[in-house]
């Protein structure tokens, strides 16, 4: 009897052997039989996958039907095995995000199973229903589009090509966005786009500039090549942004007078859409500008006419969303370094809440991680992406909206290589600085942010009171800050941007809802307005009132 059990499990051992099918035993250690397309694969492609891989979209082949994803199922269970696909570089150890597209052990178990089982279809009647894609508009039907006013037509030859245009709103008011989303007229050479509000204070001066508007201005570290902003090769070098100037932020660009960003599309990357209570605002009479970065890929001409959509907020906002970067302007990468080092810092002038990441480099950048060290000295890691893919920019949405206190430092610290060891290097011979160009680099980590101090107690402030703050406020002989009051508002606008308001909590204080910002004002012994103190990015700011200036309300 003993015998016959022997050879009886020795039978079933060698089917097993000879028909992989009949079982796969996962890393879980749980046993899956007749794993097939219709009934355990599809489900999985369907809620993870197919958002790219569905026709005419960025992935190479559709994975809607079985048919479509049989000739690709031994390339799928190598991309899922190690993890290249579905793309999700974030350590897991770091941060909870809402649009996690990571696989399950579970799920990695399912397809490999299938892989070794002969890749089956199963039963089409156990095929799920096909998800409700959405064809065109992922925000959905936009209550506005606006388009590029003229189609661009790209050179086969020659460098990438950074290109501005400048599309009129017609807004007539004030206008709060719930949704944003760029459409790139051709995906073959349209790498990656940023939508700006452009203020009509902007519009004005780049009608009187004309050109010269968004160029380099003298004495900056920057250097006009074509359509691209490059670094000087023989600027300052910061690789630690921390110890530079602004934080690494470089002024001089000419890119500052492009507005305030509104929205970004880069391969990869999810949706702008906001939560409800929370938009931003495109003032009455601005323009909407998109930069566009094209690739020379195809070898041949090619025509864009990329678009934006916006879905409108229904009323008000509580909160308005910012979007910013902390960013080094100065570092440089040595000829053949394959780990070099560049940091940027960052610190809040007020509580803050963080909703989303997106860092950016181009082909040297390997590797970039978000920590924040609070103001008791605890050190946070929020985000660490190991992998980054500069063809695959993913944007990380937070759970839940993190609480930053004041005073906090965000530090963004990423590594480059600059080797022959990278394929993807244009040539690991030369130093690299910050540009536009793919051949050059550049050391961005974009995150999302509104205010977090939304009762404030507000002092009332008579029109007299609001007049005394009027006026011209400069550094040095350059005017950096106009004041005036319009009403019962007292309006900022720095170097002719966009006019903010500022929110009196005290006689002589003010603080501001869409952007990280407090303003003190000093007043002599004879109680007249002589300067402020303004404080951002962890900086105190001082300028002195050079000329009073009359009220809207005295000009009528």
């Amino acid at each position: 009897m003993k015998n016959t059990f022997v050879v009886v499990a020795l039978l079933i051992l060698f089917a097993f052997i000879l028909d992989p099918s009949l079982t796969h035993i996962s890393a879980a250690g749980d046993v899956k039989k007749n794993v097939t397309f219709s009934k355990d694969v599809a489900p999985i492609f369907f809620q993870h996958c197919v958002d790219c891989h569905r026709p005419n979209d960025l992935a190479p082949m559709s994975l809607l039907s079985y048919k479509d994803a049989r000739p690709w199922a031994k390339s799928i269970r190598e991309r899922v095995v190690s993890r290249q696909m579905p793309p999700w570089p974030a350590d897991p150890h770091y941060g909870k995000f809402a649009n996690d597209t990571s696989l399950s052990q579970s799920d990695v178990d399912t397809i490999t199973a299938w892989v070794d089982q002969g890749a089956k279809e199963g039963n089409p009647k156990d095929l799920p229903a096909a998800p409700n894609l959405i064809d065109g508009w992922k925000i959905g039907k936009p209550d506005v589009v606006l388009t590029m006013q003229e189609e661009y037509t790209l050179a086969p030859e020659g460098s990438d090509e950074y290109i501005n245009f400048s599309i009129p709103t017609s807004f007539k008011q004030d206008t709060w966005v719930q949704a944003a989303e760029i459409h790139p007229g051709n995906k073959k050479v349209v790498h990656h786009v940023i939508a700006f509000i452009q203020t009509p204070q902007m519009v004005a001066m780049a009608k009187t500039a004309g050109r010269k508007y968004l160029s380099p201005t003298a004495g900056s570290i920057f250097y006009q090549d074509g359509t691209l902003i490059r670094t000087r090769l023989e600027a300052p070098v910061y690789d630690d942004g921390c110890n530079a100037p602004g934080g690494g932020i470089a002024r001089g660009s000419g890119q500052e007078g492009l507005g305030f960003p509104l929205c970004f599309y880069t391969p990869g990357k999810d949706t702008d859409i906001w939560p409800e209570g929370i938009a931003k605002l495109i003032p009455a009479g601005a323009n909407i500008v998109i930069q566009v970065h094209y690739s020379k890929t195809t070898g041949k001409p090619e025509k864009d006419r990329s678009s934006v959509g916006l879905i409108l907020a229904k009323s008000a906002p509580e909160k308005a969303m910012t979007s910013f970067g902390v960013i080094n302007h100065y570092f440089k990468i040595p000829p053949g370094a394959d780990n070099h080092e560049v940091i940027g810092c960052y610190t809040f002038s007020r509580d803050v809440e963080l909703f989303t990441y997106l860092p950016h480099m181009h082909v040297r950048g390997k590797d970039m991680k978000y920590e924040v060290v609070y103001p008791d000295g605890r050190r946070e890691t929020l985000l660490y992406v190991s992998k980054y893919n500069f063809n695959w920019q993913t944007m990380y949405r937070l759970e839940k909206p993190l609480l930053i206190p004041k005073g906090t430092k965000m530090i963004v610290t990423a590594h480059y290589d600059n080797s022959e060891k990278n394929k993807y290097n244009p040539d690991p011979t030369k130093a690299v600085r910050f540009g536009d160009p793919t051949y050059d680099e550049m050391m961005v980590g974009y995150f999302d942010y509104v205010s977090a101090i939304p009762n404030r107690t507000l002092v009332k402030l008579d029109s007299a009171a609001l007049d005394a703050f009027a006026g011209e406020y400069g550094i040095g002989p350059v005017v950096a800050v106009t004041i005036s009051r319009e009403g019962d508002h007292l309006l900022f606008a720095a170097q002719g941007n966009l006019k903010v308001e500022a929110f009196p909590e005290s006689p002589t204080k003010f603080y501001f809802k869409i952007f990280d910002g407090m303003v003190n004002f000093t007043k002599d012994e004879k109680g007249e307005v002589t300067g402020l103190v303004f404080q951002v990015n962890g900086q105190t700011i001082r300028a002195t009132k050079v000329k009073k200036i009359a009220s809207a309300s005295d000009k009528r």
